[in-house]
């Protein structure tokens, strides 16, 4: 029987396997109509980049410079009972011993122009076979883990000890084919325009071939600017650089009206709209970092999360921030990010709140507190949740509690709770 896998579990292929030379990767999915799925894989050397353009196989670039990488094309076989949708063959004692890693990959083409992504993308997988004897070793089944995602790092084949391993990932981002180049080395640029045709009778100069470049199949620009999460449980993963994260910033920013004076002298406060967090770090311990208290955290030490100010008129315009040290990603477990009124009249449709969270590198990913109960004064915006402990996945909530003691209770944090002030 194969080995199922979930996120995050490694197995081992060949120490298990010691008789395998040749292996068969193969990936499957189903997809709406006019969904375009696109398979590729990148050959990484050991600074976790490709050597150049031809360690990236996919359909223009079936096979690398050694021949040990293959992508198999229109003679794809039936193995264990299944034709996958695209297969590779690694021929695994041939590969160069440069290569240390193939990352195997799907995007969507063109996904963020056509408002696609792999929410309606069903029962992709993965899966590792014999080719010898057609036996299924491994498979990763992805599940329905993705909402606004175009591109998905589904699993690595790698070398550890000098044996083979499988790694099941499944982690999504934005951006496309061309992000991920990006990120594993791989410069994309558009096409150059077609020059218009030589006028009749005119001398016909053979063009220069161009350099070979790499562009994303069916060369489609690509919007990296802002991903805006509209739905509660939308999730998407910071963009996957080949460095460490770095500073991540977590602004609130809001409209309000100025305080006012009305009749008989009577004045009408404005809305104080604090941003704060609760934190868990790997190690256990917990805590929040808010105006509120004083407690305002610490970016370079534990916990690694820091608030640079307490903006009470809302009439700043860079608003308030929180800042998150990604370069410590693999000590932090989870942060739950949120808003509370502290003064003013409860009404969070005139307040009109937005968190942007910018990170290095990728794009803003935004969320909208447009969603509003004005009974409770306390709203969690977004979680942030470790994946992989190399970057951060982003999560939409927008859900309002009455206070803190509610909201620690909701997303189990188990902290204790006494009245405070600024």
């Amino acid at each position: 029987m194969e080995l199922a896998l979930m996120k995050g579990q490694k197995a081992d292929i060949t120490k298990n396997n010691p008789s395998v030379k040749n292996l068969v990767v193969g990936m499957g999915w189903s997809s709406g109509s006019g969904i375009d799925v696109d398979f590729s894989a990148f050959l990484l050397r050991a600074n976790g980049k490709v050597a150049g353009d031809s360690d990236l196989i996919f359909y223009s670039n079936p096979k690398d410079a050694s021949g040990s990488i293959e992508l198999v094309g229109e003679n794809k076989r039936n193995l264990a009972g299944k034709v996958d949708q695209e297969q590779v063959v690694v021929r695994i004692n041939e590969v160069p011993q440069a290569i240390e890693r193939i990352s195997f990959t799907l995007t969507i083409y063109d996904g963020e122009a056509k408002r696609q992504s792999f929410s309606s993308v069903n029962d992709a997988y993965i899966r590792v076979v014999d080719e010898t004897t057609g036996r299924e070793i491994l498979r990763y089944d992805i599940g329905k883990n993705f909402s606004i995602e175009t591109a998905i790092v589904v699993g690595d084949l790698y070398r550890y000890n000098g044996e083979w391993k499988f790694n099941a990932i499944g982690s999504g981002y934005s951006g496309g084919l061309a992000a991920l180049c990006n990120s594993f080395g791989i410069e994309v640029k558009a096409d150059a325009p077609t020059p218009p045709p030589a006028p009749e009778k005119a001398p016909v100069i053979p063009p220069k071939p161009p350099e070979p470049i790499i562009t994303e199949p069916k060369a489609a620009p690509v919007n990296l600017s802002k991903i805006s999460l509209t739905k509660r449980g939308d999730a998407i993963n910071l963009q996957k650089g080949t460095g460490a994260l770095g500073e991540i910033v977590v602004n609130l920013n809001w409209n309000q009206k100025k305080a006012s004076t009305g009749f008989f002298g009577r004045s009408s406060s404005g809305v104080d709209l604090d941003v704060g967090c609760l934190y868990e770090l790997k190690n256990g311990m917990k805590g929040a970092v808010q105006a509120l208290g004083n407690s305002f955290g610490d970016f370079s030490r534990a916990p690694y999360v820091s608030l640079d100010g307490d903006d009470r008129t809302g009439s700043v315009t860079t608003g308030e921030n929180l800042r998150i040290n990604g370069n410590k990603v693999s000590e932090i477990k989870r942060i739950v990010i949120y808003a509370y009124i502290y003064e003013g009249a409860t009404n969070w449709a005139e307040a009109a709140g937005i968190v942007t969270i910018k990170q290095s590198g990728g794009p803003d990913i935004e969320v909208r507190m447009d969603e509003h109960n004005n009974r409770k004064g306390m709203c969690a915006i977004a979680m942030v949740e470790n994946v992989g402990d190399q970057t951060f996945s982003i999560q939409r909530l927008v859900e309002y509690f009455s206070g803190h003691k509610e909201l620690d209770e909701a997303y189990r944090w188990g902290l204790k709770w006494v009245q405070g002030s600024k």
